[in-house]
């Protein structure tokens, strides 16, 4: 008989970047029983967990929640906002704006990506200014769509939104703008109203803490009203049906009730705490991170320091040496998870995440492990990194920690 036992004595170091570790007191929710989902309980959970929502996208506008995964919500803003054969600029900061971009392409959309030119074009965030140039130069407005990544899981890059919409503003065009805050939401900070974006995209094995298995969509009015003119094919992303729906607390499908009580934990966690301190912290772990690598001689794989990712830090390997084979010392001798290098980086590189149920110790322990498994795998070290990021959390101070407490 075939056994899944995949968890060993004391607790398995999951620092990939997403699903992020889960907090206990959101296991637990989930665990309660389920309940009917058209009968009036259901409605006290629905409007709770919506209108929490719009407090983390930080938005007037209704939020969408899908039982999927973050490629859903890629898909559903796309079939609601646009038709086939559709032009829409693309701007690839990694693997996950290529596989963006690969689902466009099966949707029929006649797509254009802009990237940074050369081997390091992955190492960067978004240039507003070849968007604005570009669209400047669309006197047709052909182009449809702006689509960028907030939050680039596979590089550890975070680009600036806002000057993305300061720059389709300034070329005085049309099209919508659609971000992947995939796993930016509740890490860094994401402004949805005040950012202009036309449709966020999240899911909520990120910052949210939570398994994977949601994901969401929030439009603007303008993305509302293409919606209405938008004719792919579409019926389980639908939006019109799931924002009537939604306005009594109730979806057009059969929603994941058991993720929906793990999420209103989630939220109430954050929001109780504060999404400035939640930011904070993360950027607080990301700087102690990056300290360790830095103490190391290793290279981070974002070569920008204005848009270091708060969520993950890309770690690359000299000239040589396999990240792959060393992740795979790291997971064997001390059950510790890091996340791969993906795409045309594979190979080259490897990402510690340092977001969800976290600490400063949970954080030393798996830098521990890096540091021990890069010794055996035969990298030279330029010091010592655990000691780096010791130093950098002992001489600056937490926030308060996000308690768990029922």
């Amino acid at each position: 008989m075939l056994t899944l036992d995949f968890h060993p004595t004391g607790r398995h170091f999951l620092q990939i970047p997403g699903p992020s570790p889960v907090p206990d007191k959101v296991l637990r929710a989930m665990s309660l029983p389920t309940i009917d989902h058209r009968g009036p309980e259901f409605a006290a959970l629905g409007l709770k967990v919506l209108g929490d929502m719009q407090q983390v996208f930080k938005t007037r506008q209704p939020v969408m929640v899908y039982p999927s995964s973050g490629t859903g919500a890629w898909e559903a803003a796309m079939v609601n906002t646009l038709s086939a054969g559709d032009h829409v600029l693309m701007y690839e900061t990694g693997h996950f704006a290529a596989l963006w971009n690969k689902l466009a392409l099966r949707l029929s959309l006649k797509t254009e990506v802009m990237a940074l030119p050369g081997p390091d074009a992955w190492r960067y965030g978004v240039r507003a200014d070849l968007i604005e140039e570009r669209l400047k130069a669309d006197k047709a407005h052909s182009i449809k769509a702006v689509c960028v990544v907030h939050n680039e899981t596979s590089t550890g890059v975070t680009s600036d939104i806002a000057a993305v919409r300061r720059a389709i503003d300034a070329a005085k065009h049309p099209a919508l703008l659609l971000v992947d805050t995939i796993s930016g939401l509740a890490g860094a900070d994401y402004r949805h109203d005040d950012w202009g974006v036309d449709v966020s995209i999240s899911g909520s094995q990120k910052g949210l803490m939570l398994p994977p298995g949601i994901s969401f969509n929030v439009p603007s009015a303008r993305a509302i009203a293409a919606s209405q003119q938008a004719t792919l094919p579409k019926a389980f992303w639908a939006w019109d049906e799931m924002i009537e729906m939604n306005k009594t607390g109730y979806w057009p499908t059969t929603p994941n009730t058991n993720l929906l009580y793990g999420l209103s934990e989630a939220c109430d966690m954050l929001l109780a705490h504060g999404l400035e301190v939640v930011f904070a912290r993360h950027q607080r772990w990301a700087e102690g991170v990056r300290a360790a690598v830095k103490a190391w001689g290793l290279l981070i794989q974002c070569a920008d320091p204005a848009v270091y990712s708060p969520i993950l830090t890309g770690v690359m390997m000299p000239e040589g040496v396999d990240a792959d084979a060393v992740r795979k010392i790291i997971h064997e001798r001390f059950d510790c998870s890091l996340g791969t290098g993906l795409g045309k980086i594979k190979g080259r590189m490897f990402r510690i995440g340092h977001l969800g149920d976290t600490n400063d110790l949970t954080l030393l322990g798996a830098l521990a492990g890096c540091e021990m498994g890069l010794k055996l795998a035969g990298v030279k070290l330029a010091g010592a990194g655990v000691q780096a990021a010791m130093d950098h959390f002992s001489s600056h101070a937490a926030a308060k920690p996000l308690r768990q407490a029922a």
